[in-house]
Protein backbone atom coordinates (compact mmCIF):
# COMPACT_ATOMS: atom_id res chain seq x y z
CA UNK A 1 0.00 0.00 0.00
CA UNK A 2 1.53 3.10 -1.21
CA UNK A 3 0.42 6.26 1.11
CA UNK A 4 1.70 8.97 -0.21
CA UNK A 5 1.53 12.81 -0.27
CA UNK A 6 -0.44 13.56 -3.43
CA UNK A 7 -3.63 14.68 -2.03
CA UNK A 8 -3.12 17.86 -3.59
CA UNK A 9 -3.21 16.43 -6.90
CA UNK A 10 -6.67 14.82 -6.08
CA UNK A 11 -7.99 18.00 -5.32
CA UNK A 12 -7.00 19.53 -8.65
CA UNK A 13 -8.99 16.48 -10.26
CA UNK A 14 -11.75 16.62 -8.01
CA UNK A 15 -13.67 18.96 -10.37
CA UNK A 16 -13.41 16.08 -13.15
CA UNK A 17 -14.49 13.31 -10.91
CA UNK A 18 -17.77 14.97 -9.52
CA UNK A 19 -19.35 15.70 -12.87
CA UNK A 20 -18.10 12.00 -13.50
CA UNK A 21 -20.16 11.21 -11.06
CA UNK A 22 -23.25 13.41 -11.92
CA UNK A 23 -23.30 12.66 -15.40
CA UNK A 24 -23.49 8.58 -14.19
CA UNK A 25 -26.00 6.66 -15.77
CA UNK A 26 -26.73 2.82 -16.94
CA UNK A 27 -23.65 1.43 -18.53
CA UNK A 28 -22.33 -1.90 -19.22
CA UNK A 29 -18.45 -1.28 -19.23
CA UNK A 30 -16.71 -0.80 -15.83
CA UNK A 31 -12.80 -0.41 -14.52
CA UNK A 32 -11.35 -0.77 -11.40
CA UNK A 33 -8.13 -0.17 -10.22
CA UNK A 34 -5.83 -2.06 -7.65
CA UNK A 35 -2.29 -2.28 -6.42
CA UNK A 36 -0.18 -4.55 -5.13
CA UNK A 37 -1.19 -5.50 -0.86
CA UNK A 38 -1.94 -8.83 0.99
CA UNK A 39 -5.37 -8.12 0.97
CA UNK A 40 -5.78 -6.97 -2.41
CA UNK A 41 -3.78 -9.58 -4.37
CA UNK A 42 -7.29 -11.34 -5.30
CA UNK A 43 -8.11 -8.41 -7.59
CA UNK A 44 -4.85 -9.82 -9.95
CA UNK A 45 -6.16 -13.04 -9.35
CA UNK A 46 -9.67 -12.69 -10.02
CA UNK A 47 -8.53 -11.13 -13.72
CA UNK A 48 -6.35 -13.71 -14.56
CA UNK A 49 -8.59 -16.58 -13.41
CA UNK A 50 -11.40 -15.94 -15.77
CA UNK A 51 -13.94 -15.21 -12.52
CA UNK A 52 -14.15 -11.67 -12.84
CA UNK A 53 -15.35 -12.83 -16.47
CA UNK A 54 -17.29 -15.45 -15.54
CA UNK A 55 -19.41 -13.40 -12.81
CA UNK A 56 -19.41 -10.33 -15.20
CA UNK A 57 -21.09 -12.10 -17.90
CA UNK A 58 -23.40 -13.57 -15.56
CA UNK A 59 -24.72 -9.96 -15.13
CA UNK A 60 -24.33 -8.71 -18.90
CA UNK A 61 -21.72 -6.56 -18.08
CA UNK A 62 -17.46 -6.65 -18.23
CA UNK A 63 -15.61 -5.49 -15.71
CA UNK A 64 -11.56 -5.05 -16.45
CA UNK A 65 -9.50 -5.07 -13.38
CA UNK A 66 -5.74 -2.77 -13.78
CA UNK A 67 -3.00 -2.76 -11.65
CA UNK A 68 -1.26 0.26 -11.00
CA UNK A 69 1.98 0.31 -9.11
CA UNK A 70 1.48 3.36 -7.52
CA UNK A 71 -0.97 3.10 -4.86
CA UNK A 72 -2.14 7.00 -4.49
CA UNK A 73 -1.64 7.22 -8.32
CA UNK A 74 -4.46 4.66 -8.55
CA UNK A 75 -6.86 6.56 -6.30
CA UNK A 76 -6.16 9.63 -7.94
CA UNK A 77 -7.46 8.31 -11.19
CA UNK A 78 -10.24 7.12 -9.56
CA UNK A 79 -10.78 10.41 -8.16
CA UNK A 80 -10.64 11.74 -11.70
CA UNK A 81 -13.24 9.05 -12.90
CA UNK A 82 -10.97 7.29 -14.81
CA UNK A 83 -12.06 4.14 -12.73
CA UNK A 84 -15.60 2.98 -11.39
CA UNK A 85 -13.61 1.55 -8.09
CA UNK A 86 -10.29 0.94 -6.21
CA UNK A 87 -8.50 -0.84 -3.68
CA UNK A 88 -8.22 1.65 -1.07
CA UNK A 89 -7.85 2.25 2.77
CA UNK A 90 -10.44 3.59 4.59
CA UNK A 91 -8.13 6.53 5.61
CA UNK A 92 -7.13 7.48 2.12
CA UNK A 93 -10.73 6.68 0.73
CA UNK A 94 -11.61 9.61 3.34
CA UNK A 95 -8.91 11.93 2.68
CA UNK A 96 -8.94 11.54 -0.91
CA UNK A 97 -11.95 10.72 -3.13
CA UNK A 98 -14.46 11.52 -0.18
CA UNK A 99 -12.25 14.82 0.69
CA UNK A 100 -12.15 15.78 -2.97
CA UNK A 101 -16.32 15.57 -3.02
CA UNK A 102 -16.46 12.59 -4.86
CA UNK A 103 -19.68 10.21 -3.01
CA UNK A 104 -17.85 6.88 -2.84
CA UNK A 105 -19.01 3.67 -1.32
CA UNK A 106 -17.09 0.95 0.77
CA UNK A 107 -18.51 -1.74 -1.10
CA UNK A 108 -16.63 -4.34 -0.34
CA UNK A 109 -14.82 -4.63 3.32
CA UNK A 110 -12.15 -6.97 2.67
CA UNK A 111 -9.89 -6.90 5.70
CA UNK A 112 -7.59 -4.99 8.56
CA UNK A 113 -4.65 -4.90 8.83
CA UNK A 114 -3.94 -6.88 12.10
CA UNK A 115 -0.01 -6.60 12.20
CA UNK A 116 0.74 -6.12 8.62
CA UNK A 117 2.01 -2.01 9.42
CA UNK A 118 4.63 -1.98 11.91
CA UNK A 119 6.89 0.61 14.06
CA UNK A 120 10.51 -0.79 13.71
CA UNK A 121 13.44 0.50 15.69
CA UNK A 122 17.15 -0.64 14.76
CA UNK A 123 18.38 -1.68 17.97
CA UNK A 124 16.68 -2.58 21.34
CA UNK A 125 14.28 -0.35 22.91
CA UNK A 126 10.60 0.64 22.97
CA UNK A 127 8.54 3.28 21.43
CA UNK A 128 9.68 5.51 24.24
CA UNK A 129 12.82 5.44 22.52
CA UNK A 130 12.30 6.98 19.24
CA UNK A 131 11.98 10.69 21.33
CA UNK A 132 14.69 12.70 19.92
CA UNK A 133 14.84 9.99 16.81
CA UNK A 134 13.95 11.02 13.05
CA UNK A 135 11.58 8.58 11.88
CA UNK A 136 11.03 7.48 8.18
CA UNK A 137 7.56 6.57 6.59
CA UNK A 138 5.82 7.30 4.05
CA UNK A 139 4.20 10.83 5.22
CA UNK A 140 0.28 11.39 5.48
CA UNK A 141 -0.01 7.69 5.13
CA UNK A 142 -1.52 5.14 7.31
CA UNK A 143 2.47 4.52 8.29
CA UNK A 144 2.10 7.71 10.18
CA UNK A 145 -1.22 7.15 11.45
CA UNK A 146 0.08 4.02 13.04
CA UNK A 147 2.88 6.16 14.28
CA UNK A 148 0.86 8.89 16.31
CA UNK A 149 -1.25 6.17 17.71
CA UNK A 150 1.85 4.00 18.68
CA UNK A 151 3.11 7.49 20.41
CA UNK A 152 -0.39 8.41 22.29
CA UNK A 153 -0.04 4.82 24.12
CA UNK A 154 3.49 6.42 26.05
CA UNK A 155 2.34 10.06 26.30
CA UNK A 156 4.51 11.20 23.43
CA UNK A 157 3.57 13.08 19.90
CA UNK A 158 5.05 13.73 17.14
CA UNK A 159 7.09 17.08 18.26
CA UNK A 160 8.79 14.50 20.82
CA UNK A 161 10.80 12.99 17.73
CA UNK A 162 13.64 13.91 15.83
CA UNK A 163 11.79 14.56 12.75
CA UNK A 164 9.49 12.43 10.16
CA UNK A 165 11.33 11.64 7.19
CA UNK A 166 9.17 11.26 4.04
CA UNK A 167 10.74 8.22 2.44
CA UNK A 168 9.01 6.24 -0.54
CA UNK A 169 7.65 2.64 0.37
CA UNK A 170 10.07 1.74 -3.02
CA UNK A 171 12.94 3.33 -1.04
CA UNK A 172 11.89 1.75 2.83
CA UNK A 173 14.35 -1.36 3.15
CA UNK A 174 17.30 0.45 1.14
CA UNK A 175 16.66 3.48 4.06
CA UNK A 176 16.31 0.70 6.97
CA UNK A 177 20.07 -0.17 5.91
CA UNK A 178 21.54 3.18 6.18
CA UNK A 179 23.29 4.43 8.89
CA UNK A 180 21.58 7.48 9.85
CA UNK A 181 18.09 6.04 9.78
CA UNK A 182 16.93 4.72 13.55
CA UNK A 183 13.69 3.87 12.93
CA UNK A 184 10.79 2.80 10.46
CA UNK A 185 7.30 3.05 9.86
CA UNK A 186 5.72 0.45 6.73
CA UNK A 187 3.47 -2.66 5.80
CA UNK A 188 4.11 -5.21 4.21
CA UNK A 189 6.12 -7.55 2.46
CA UNK A 190 8.15 -4.72 3.57
CA UNK A 191 7.80 -4.85 7.67
CA UNK A 192 8.86 -8.69 6.89
CA UNK A 193 11.75 -8.07 4.91
CA UNK A 194 13.05 -5.48 7.32
CA UNK A 195 12.64 -7.54 10.31
CA UNK A 196 14.85 -10.44 8.74
CA UNK A 197 17.70 -7.50 9.56
CA UNK A 198 19.72 -8.14 12.27
CA UNK A 199 18.58 -6.01 15.57
CA UNK A 200 15.32 -4.86 13.96
CA UNK A 201 12.86 -4.62 16.66
CA UNK A 202 9.27 -4.13 16.39
CA UNK A 203 8.03 -1.93 18.86
CA UNK A 204 3.77 -1.55 17.22
CA UNK A 205 2.12 -2.94 14.85
CA UNK A 206 -1.43 -2.75 13.34
CA UNK A 207 -2.68 -5.68 15.90
CA UNK A 208 -2.46 -3.34 18.43
CA UNK A 209 -5.50 -1.07 17.11
CA UNK A 210 -7.39 -3.79 15.18
CA UNK A 211 -9.99 -2.69 13.15
CA UNK A 212 -8.36 0.66 12.13
CA UNK A 213 -6.45 -0.24 9.51
CA UNK A 214 -9.47 -1.36 7.09
CA UNK A 215 -8.56 -2.10 3.44
CA UNK A 216 -11.85 -1.76 0.90
CA UNK A 217 -13.22 -1.62 -2.43
CA UNK A 218 -14.76 1.23 -3.12
CA UNK A 219 -16.57 2.41 -6.08
CA UNK A 220 -18.54 5.80 -7.44
CA UNK A 221 -22.06 6.03 -4.99
CA UNK A 222 -23.72 7.37 -8.65
CA UNK A 223 -22.44 4.56 -10.51
CA UNK A 224 -23.29 1.88 -7.90
CA UNK A 225 -26.92 3.40 -7.92
CA UNK A 226 -27.17 3.32 -11.67
CA UNK A 227 -25.55 -0.09 -11.80
CA UNK A 228 -26.23 -2.21 -9.28
CA UNK A 229 -25.26 -5.57 -11.47
CA UNK A 230 -22.09 -3.87 -11.70
CA UNK A 231 -22.07 -4.37 -7.41
CA UNK A 232 -23.31 -7.64 -7.42
CA UNK A 233 -20.99 -8.59 -10.31
CA UNK A 234 -17.78 -7.50 -7.96
CA UNK A 235 -19.33 -8.81 -4.98
CA UNK A 236 -20.14 -12.42 -6.15
CA UNK A 237 -16.82 -12.62 -7.69
CA UNK A 238 -15.06 -11.46 -4.50
CA UNK A 239 -16.25 -14.27 -2.56
CA UNK A 240 -15.89 -17.14 -4.95
CA UNK A 241 -12.40 -16.47 -4.83
CA UNK A 242 -12.76 -16.11 -0.80
CA UNK A 243 -13.88 -19.40 -0.52
CA UNK A 244 -10.99 -21.03 -2.64
CA UNK A 245 -7.96 -19.08 -0.89
CA UNK A 246 -8.90 -19.64 2.10
CA UNK A 247 -9.15 -23.30 1.80
CA UNK A 248 -6.49 -25.98 1.87
CA UNK A 249 -7.51 -27.89 -1.21
CA UNK A 250 -5.62 -27.82 -4.43
CA UNK A 251 -7.33 -25.33 -5.93
CA UNK A 252 -6.81 -22.97 -2.77
CA UNK A 253 -3.02 -23.14 -2.14
CA UNK A 254 -2.73 -22.54 -6.16
CA UNK A 255 -4.77 -19.52 -5.87
CA UNK A 256 -2.27 -18.63 -2.77
CA UNK A 257 0.75 -19.51 -4.63
CA UNK A 258 0.01 -17.17 -7.69
CA UNK A 259 -0.88 -14.61 -5.40
CA UNK A 260 2.35 -15.02 -3.51
CA UNK A 261 4.16 -14.86 -7.29
CA UNK A 262 2.50 -11.61 -7.85
CA UNK A 263 3.20 -10.15 -4.94
CA UNK A 264 7.47 -10.77 -5.06
CA UNK A 265 7.37 -14.15 -2.14
CA UNK A 266 6.36 -17.37 -2.12
CA UNK A 267 3.38 -19.38 -0.70
CA UNK A 268 4.39 -19.47 3.19
CA UNK A 269 5.69 -15.31 2.66
CA UNK A 270 2.19 -14.64 1.85
CA UNK A 271 0.53 -17.17 4.11
CA UNK A 272 2.69 -15.33 6.76
CA UNK A 273 1.22 -11.86 5.36
CA UNK A 274 -2.46 -13.47 5.89
CA UNK A 275 -1.68 -14.14 9.17
CA UNK A 276 -1.26 -10.82 9.93
CA UNK A 277 -4.41 -9.77 8.01
CA UNK A 278 -8.06 -10.07 9.21
CA UNK A 279 -9.74 -11.19 6.02
CA UNK A 280 -13.36 -11.29 5.99
CA UNK A 281 -13.50 -14.87 3.68
CA UNK A 282 -16.73 -15.21 4.97
CA UNK A 283 -18.95 -12.58 3.68
CA UNK A 284 -21.32 -12.62 6.69
CA UNK A 285 -18.03 -11.51 8.94
CA UNK A 286 -17.69 -8.40 6.44
CA UNK A 287 -21.36 -7.45 7.38
CA UNK A 288 -21.12 -7.88 10.95
CA UNK A 289 -17.83 -5.80 11.27
CA UNK A 290 -19.39 -3.22 8.93
CA UNK A 291 -22.45 -3.29 10.79
CA UNK A 292 -20.53 -2.74 14.57
CA UNK A 293 -20.41 0.10 16.62
CA UNK A 294 -17.11 0.35 16.43
CA UNK A 295 -16.72 1.61 12.70
CA UNK A 296 -17.79 5.27 13.20
CA UNK A 297 -15.66 5.69 16.47
CA UNK A 298 -12.46 4.54 14.07
CA UNK A 299 -14.09 6.84 11.36
CA UNK A 300 -13.91 9.72 13.67
CA UNK A 301 -10.30 9.06 15.36
CA UNK A 302 -9.56 8.82 11.27
CA UNK A 303 -11.14 11.94 10.46
CA UNK A 304 -9.87 13.79 13.47
CA UNK A 305 -5.85 12.58 12.50
CA UNK A 306 -6.35 13.78 9.19
CA UNK A 307 -7.90 17.16 10.01
CA UNK A 308 -4.63 17.66 12.60
CA UNK A 309 -2.83 17.38 9.44
CA UNK A 310 -4.47 19.38 6.93
CA UNK A 311 -5.41 16.43 4.58
CA UNK A 312 -9.12 16.46 5.54
CA UNK A 313 -10.66 17.75 2.22
CA UNK A 314 -9.78 21.55 1.24
CA UNK A 315 -10.12 24.10 3.40
CA UNK A 316 -11.54 21.90 6.04
CA UNK A 317 -13.00 23.57 8.99
CA UNK A 318 -13.07 20.78 11.22
CA UNK A 319 -12.61 17.14 11.78
CA UNK A 320 -16.26 16.94 10.89
CA UNK A 321 -16.39 18.21 7.45
CA UNK A 322 -16.87 15.27 5.71
CA UNK A 323 -19.85 12.90 6.12
CA UNK A 324 -19.82 9.25 6.66
CA UNK A 325 -23.05 6.99 6.61
CA UNK A 326 -22.91 3.92 7.73
CA UNK A 327 -25.39 0.46 7.41
CA UNK A 328 -27.88 1.60 9.73
CA UNK A 329 -28.19 5.05 8.37
CA UNK A 330 -26.87 6.52 11.16
CA UNK A 331 -23.81 9.00 9.89
CA UNK A 332 -20.29 11.29 11.72
CA UNK A 333 -19.25 14.69 10.49
CA UNK A 334 -21.42 16.34 8.88
CA UNK A 335 -24.84 14.46 7.72
CA UNK A 336 -25.03 17.22 5.22
CA UNK A 337 -21.76 16.40 3.51
CA UNK A 338 -22.10 12.33 3.63
CA UNK A 339 -18.97 11.45 0.57
CA UNK A 340 -18.26 7.90 2.13
CA UNK A 341 -20.62 5.38 2.46
CA UNK A 342 -20.29 1.87 4.47
CA UNK A 343 -23.04 -0.24 2.79
CA UNK A 344 -23.87 -3.52 3.52
CA UNK A 345 -26.34 -4.52 1.24
CA UNK A 346 -24.20 -6.70 -1.51
CA UNK A 347 -22.40 -8.09 0.95
CA UNK A 348 -25.04 -8.85 3.04
CA UNK A 349 -26.45 -10.52 -0.67
CA UNK A 350 -23.38 -12.67 -1.06
CA UNK A 351 -24.30 -13.98 2.82
CA UNK A 352 -27.61 -14.61 1.80
CA UNK A 353 -26.87 -16.78 -1.65
CA UNK A 354 -28.55 -14.01 -3.33
CA UNK A 355 -26.26 -13.18 -5.92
Amino acid sequence: MLKTTTFAAAIVLAGVATTTAVQAQEKTDFRVAWSIYVGWMPWGYLDDSGIMDKWAEKYGISVEIVQINDYIESINQYTAGAFDGVSATNMDTLSIPSGSGVDTTALIVGDYSNGNDAVILKGEGTLADLAGKPVNLVELSVSHYLLARGLDTVGLTEADLGGVINTSDADMIAAFAADDVEAVVTWNPLVSAIMETPGATKLFDSSDIPGEIIDLMVVNTETLEANPDFGKALVGAWYELMGIMSSDTPEGIAAREAMAEASGTDLAGYDAQLASTQMFFDPAEAVAFTQSAELPATMVSVAEFLFDKGILGEGAPSADFIGVAYPDGSTTGDANNVTFRFDTTYMQMAADGAL
